[in-house]
């Protein structure tokens, strides 16, 4: 991906996505800006994210459901909408739609702990 603009975030979607994907777009030693393809696909029961670095996540396309820990529901997010996960904020992904991709904008960040490359 070369581009960056909003209309290039959503081209070259697969037809058939069996794992979630995760591309970097852009990285430097201060950020990690990522486009992330879902359909069908959350974190597996059980399992939480808990990261050492701040993440911002917009929905671009498709929709999906993020539970927060200590949050009674979860977050339905939709196309424009964005969220903020702060560092060691426990967080899953529990649900996409699987009949269409979801794309994700997601920025990695922090001013204490590094990011590593994935």
């Amino acid at each position: 991906m070369s581009r960056l603009s909003p209309a290039a975030l959503l081209e070259g979607l697969p037809s058939h996505l069996p794992e979630e994907r995760f591309e970097t777009l852009l990285e430097t030693p201060a950020f990690r800006l990522e486009r992330i393809l879902s359909k069908g696909h959350a974190t597996p029961p059980g399992e939480w994210y808990d990261q050492a670095w701040d993440e911002w996540v917009m929905l671009l396309q498709g929709e999906a459901k993020l539970a927060v820990e200590g949050r009674d529901e979860a977050i339905a997010l939709k196309p424009g909408d964005a969220f903020r996960l702060p560092a060691h904020c426990r967080h899953r992904v529990e649900w996409t739609p699987p009949d269409r991709i979801t794309v994700w904008l997601a920025l990695h960040f922090s001013s204490e702990t590094p990011i590593q490359p994935t």
